[in-house]
């Protein structure tokens, strides 16, 4: 058996911290050029080299993304891109054009690179094609079953690596080639600019009533008819373990650090507890269930792994996340007072009950006992977001803790 690695996205460098602290195995992340996630607060170069020495004294490993499809004007910045990448030194670049792959091997060819998603690789020909490259690892295109990845296991070397999306928003396109951004805002979604035009909301138009819009309806649940629910294996740890995937990747490079820290503990959990007794791991599944859906998502799907999913992997009535908690923020430093360093993200006030969530899986329910400003003026409550404050919670906090609030049913 394979022991997996859990891969886990970081929008920032906070969150990439978080990611390490919450247990990821490697971290994947984007330049502020070049990625697929143009909307994103992406990484400087300065952040990325502190990223990839913190995720390294961790033992943790950081991949880069590069994977547009590149146009002519985009091939000499490239170069000039992975010139700095090579004096930073992540561990692997992700790539799904061509010649942007080319580019890679004769400018840091040290750095392992990865196929990214984006290339549609869907068969083993494809990856066998890649293992000749050079290439260290490519990733499963979302529409493969379980059956169709362990085939390909069987087909390609023992030390090629398939890595596979286990985990989050789902695209519409195959394998996220999307045109529908482009054609509408003229925004490339293979350039890193999708508008994500699957989660608005549609209606028909006949020929001959210009202006008349009619309702698009799928047996009466509504209108969303692109939009569809999130992917979520945890309670399928051991198939994804049996069809020999190496990396399981989390999808959520815009997300918060509540959500990567969420996600991120709930799985390394799930596969270190079966790795460990697969009855430890039926034994917490409820566990499972619950953490995983303490963040926000769109309801859960298995998406293609089991065969090509139906209606019910849609949803029709809603563009909408589930949310059942709000991310306050992040624990920081000790003071000579005690109190503990906060970037505030969402209000929350004196006398208010939170929840301290810990790396190790534990919950700690807390009321705020005390808030102060930066120049030591005591506040009734947190208002402003991004506001640097000081904390008391009555408790002793470990930094990078994350504080969040339980939502009203």
């Amino acid at each position: 058996m394979r022991k997996p690695e859990l891969l886990v996205p970081a929008s920032s460098l906070e969150v990439l911290k978080v990611a390490v602290i919450f247990g990821a195995d490697a971290v994947y992340i984007g330049g502020e050029v070049f990625g697929l996630r143009a909307k994103a607060k992406n990484f400087s170069m300065e952040d990325m080299k502190e990223g990839v020495e913190f995720a390294h004294e961790h033992g943790v490993k950081v991949y880069v993304t590069a994977n547009i499809l590149a146009h002519n004007q985009d091939l000499e910045g490239v170069r000039a891109y992975f010139a700095e990448l090579k004096e930073i030194g992540p561990d692997a670049l992700i790539i799904s054009d061509p010649g942007v792959y080319r580019i890679a091997m004769e400018v840091c060819p040290e750095i392992e690179r990865h196929i990214s998603t984006q290339a549609n690789n869907t068969n083993y020909g494809t990856y066998q094609f890649w293992y000749e490259q050079g290439a260290k690892r490519v990733v499963t295109a979302r529409e493969l079953s379980l059956a169709e990845i362990k085939e390909i296991r069987e087909h390609i070397p023992e030390e090629m690596e398939i890595e596979t999306f286990v985990h989050g928003a789902m695209c519409i396109s195959y394998s996220g080639r999307c045109l529908l951004s482009n054609y509408f805002t003229g925004r490339d979604a293979n350039q890193g600019a999708c508008t994500h035009p699957c989660r608005w909301k549609y209606a028909v138009v006949e020929e001959s009533r210009p202006g008349e819009y009619l309702p698009v309806y799928e047996n009466e649940r509504g209108t969303y008819i692109f939009n569809s629910k999130d992917l979520c294996m945890i309670e399928h740890i051991p198939d994804l373990l049996d069809a020999g995937i190496d990396s399981y990747k989390i999808e959520g490079r815009m997300k918060t650090a509540l959500y990567v820290a969420t996600v991120a503990r709930t799985y390394r959990k799930a596969i270190d507890d079966y790795l460990e007794s697969p009855k430890k791991y039926e034994e917490n599944m409820e566990w499972y269930r619950d953490q995983i859906s303490n963040c926000t998502y769109r309801q859960f799907t298995t998406g293609f792994f089991y065969g090509k999913p139906d209606h019910e992997s849609q949803i029709y009535d809603s563009n909408t996340y589930v949310k059942e908690y709000t991310y306050l923020g992040i624990v920081g430093e000790k003071n000579e007072k005690s109190r503990y360093a906060i970037e505030q993200r969402n209000k929350f006030s004196v006398g208010e009950e939170i929840e301290v969530m810990k790396p190790d899986g534990e919950n700690v329910r807390v009321t705020v006992k005390g808030i102060w400003d930066d120049e030591g003026n005591q506040m009734e409550s947190a208002p402003h977001p991004k506001q640097k404050l000081w904390i008391d919670l009555g408790v002793e906090l470990d930094r990078f803790d994350i504080l969040r609030r339980k939502e009203m049913e």
